[in-house]
């Protein structure tokens, strides 16, 4: 199958002038002179009402050529059926270690994503979000690239996987990536939806971190910026690929900026005046305006244009959720429910394997 191009988050937590003068006492322990040539691996996915969309996720790490470690889903107070999608599936691939954890204390993508952390034992955490489909090789690259001690965390490039032009997403993608990788000398950037950190340099930087309680900040740039200055160096792997969904642009105009200056809120808590965020802001509005469009009449599992999602749009008179929180109910792809309904028959919807884009073979 081919697959998902770029996606792209004030007060107290803006205490980034302070970030700069604390330094973890155990940076050493991240760099041991001896590494594992074959590195255990764990698969975290903070999840809140994804019921419908999971399966495709869990599906995509089960496929994997190199069979991950662990697979953890954290549950952050959902009300559908997301407990009963992953417990199925802890039942049906009992030979993998799928655990199920639940976040109950804190609403948020942040405390979600620490609990699981906090809780992997692997030497590598790879952390999608429950959209995300990954390629069949993503762990075999993981391994790999943390094979190097020198490397703390690794991101690579994205593509929508339920959106038209993959190809040119996906090379587009890559060139910024990499671009910004090797001219942008204030910072390094992570994505939430496919990155990988060694548990180590976790530990390290885990209370550096800001909390975000009032959810304001990009939380993966703001662990990347973290890992940056306390001198941890983060990996761009071209060959991480992996796919996400475009729901994110069905979000109205104004929660989408609100969206996407979340990432100068994240500089500036860390006191990073950078022309990177404004560039990659910049990028994500001209995708927004320019794909949105085509986000209502596309759909995703055909891969064919129709009306029918946007006559079920019209239909649809439930509001959009408000954007501080995964947005997991304005996405209407057929593929979604099929899975889902999938899963809640005991059927299979066949596996989800994610093909990179054939211009891969051709990047530096």
């Amino acid at each position: 199958m081919n697959a998902a191009q770029l996606v792209l988050t004030r007060g107290d937590a803006c205490r980034g002038g302070q970030l700069s003068a604390f330094r973890p006492p155990n940076v050493a322990e991240i760099r041991p002179a001896v590494v594992s040539p074959r590195p255990s691996v764990a698969i975290v996915i903070p999840a809140y009402n994804e019921g419908r969309i999971i399966g495709r996720c869990l599906e995509s790490c089960i496929a994997q050529t190199s069979a991950p470690d662990e697979i953890i889903v954290v549950n952050n107070k959902s009300t559908d059926d997301t407990l009963a999608v992953v417990r199925r599936y802890q039942r049906r691939h009992r030979q993998l270690n799928i655990r199920l954890l639940e976040q109950n204390d804190h609403q948020g993508l942040i405390p979600t994503r620490n609990h699981g952390f906090d809780h992997a034992r692997s030497d590598v955490i790879g952390r999608i979000d429950a959209d995300t489909v990954i390629a069949d090789d993503w762990v075999a690259t993981i391994r790999r690239r943390f094979a190097n001690p020198a490397v703390a965390a690794a991101t690579g490039p994205v593509f929508y996987h339920d959106m038209p032009l993959q190809r040119l997403g996906f090379w587009g993608d890559h060139r910024i990536r990499s671009y910004l990788e090797r001219h942008s000398t204030d910072q390094r950037f992570l994505l939430g939806a496919n990155m990988a950190i060694r548990n180590s340099a976790w530990r390290a930087v885990r209370q550096l971190a800001h909390r975000d309680p009032e959810d304001l900040l990009h939380e993966d740039i703001d662990l990347a910026l973290t890992l940056f200055k306390n001198d941890l160096k983060i990996a761009y792997e071209p060959t991480m690929v992996a796919g996400i969904s475009g729901r994110r642009l069905e979000a109205p105009v104004l929660d989408f900026y609100r969206y996407i200056t979340r990432y100068t809120r994240t500089t500036k808590a860390h006191g990073v005046k950078s022309w990177t965020a404004l560039l990659t802001m910049a990028i994500l509005l001209l995708v927004y305006l320019l794909f949105r469009p085509v986000r209502f009449y596309y759909d995703g599992e055909n891969h064919r244009f129709t009306l029918s999602k946007l006559r079920a749009k019209l239909r649809r008179t439930a509001t959009t959720p408000p954007f501080g929180r995964r947005d997991t109910t304005t996405a209407g792809d057929a593929v979604e429910q099929r899975v889902a309904d999938s899963v809640g028959t005991g059927t299979r919807a066949g596996p989800i394997v994610l093909s990179k884009p054939t211009c891969l073979g051709s990047l530096p």
